[in-house]
């Protein structure tokens, strides 16, 4: 469908009622994961060799290598290594986690699947761990940069909770962020400082060198090197001049606000970048069809570990 509808109406959707279809049981989502991981062919997760077989108790897992003898499972190798949720389960939390723009809360993971709530936090947690926010690194133009900050306000904290600093951003964790204006891509992390050479690190880490980068007029992004650069006086009032602006990256930090204020109401500086991770790489594949970002995130996990006890560490 062509593009012109408003939002993201060529998308094509997933509706619940379809989803259970698609998945009616763990052995429908087991042959799903399996078509993603293994999309030709089956191998072992340790040794990398195809020469498997199944196991016919399916017990301890239900492949076995013979080269290696390894048993395993679809799960082995990626975040859901050890988990004794079902792989229906798991692929729920996958459609939850793609169509909630602006995140969904470990609260309503558990009611609508079915678990205690740790074991949903440490799902979505998991699930976060597959996102890709760096896709089409580095970018090469025109990009837009910006900063932002996540943190109660000082005057609305406990007297015995303020941190006693001064100016606005006062005891609060920065985040920044680039996107590139052709691609729609972002790139976003947590930053220690805002000060110039981090931020013109950050920037040079992410883009081609000769590319065009936007920004405000604070001082950090003065004198950046092998870029051109322009810029807007937030400091003036002034929010766009000719094809100087912000508005891209910004529009990110407002859905990234949205959700932390309205569906995860409090999150710590710890998982932070975790929540960025899942905001910024569920905004670079926002045009694919609901499947298609399921099995994005299902690929997206083979490879990375969560386990609870480094989550609560």
């Amino acid at each position: 469908m062509a593009k012109n509808g408003p939002g993201r109406s060529h998308r094509e959707g997933l509706t619940v009622v379809q989803l259970l279809r698609m998945f009616p049981d763990d052995a429908a989502a087991e042959r799903w994961f399996e078509s993603q991981r293994w999309p030709t062919g089956r191998y072992c997760p340790e040794c990398g060799s195809v020469n498997t077989v199944p196991v016919k108790s399916r017990k301890p897992m239900p492949y076995r290598c013979r080269d290696c003898r390894a048993h395993f499972s679809v799960k082995k190798g990626t975040v859901m290594q050890s988990s004794n949720l079902g792989l229906q389960k798991w692929a729920i939390a996958l459609y939850l986690a793609t169509t909630g723009i602006k995140g969904t809360a470990s609260m309503k993971v558990y009611r609508d699947i079915g678990m205690r709530q740790a074991t949903a936090w440490h799902l979505m947690h998991r699930i976060r761990e597959a996102f890709d926010d760096n896709a089409g690194l580095p970018f090469p133009g025109p990009v837009e940069a910006d900063e932002t900050y996540i943190g109660g306000k000082e005057k609305n904290k406990h007297a015995s909770k303020k941190l006693k600093v001064g100016g606005g951003t006062g005891g609060k964790v920065a985040v920044a962020g680039v996107r590139d204006r052709d691609s729609k891509q972002v790139s976003a992390a947590v930053v220690e400082n805002t000060d110039g050479d981090t931020l013109k690190g950050f920037v040079a880490e992410r883009t081609e060198k000769g590319a065009t980068v936007y920004t405000d007029d604070a001082r950090a992004y003065r004198g950046m090197k092998d870029r051109a650069h322009a810029t807007v006086r937030h400091s003036a009032g002034e929010y766009v001049r000719g094809e100087a602006h912000t508005q891209g990256i910004e529009a990110l930090w407002a859905i990234f606000k949205r959700g932390l204020h309205g569906t995860f109401h409090h999150v710590s500086e710890k998982h932070l970048p975790r929540y960025v991770r899942e905001f910024a790489g569920r905004h670079n594949i926002r045009d694919l069809d609901t499947l298609a970002q399921m099995s994005l995130l299902a690929r997206g996990m083979v490879g990375k570990r969560l386990r609870y006890r480094d989550l609560v560490a």
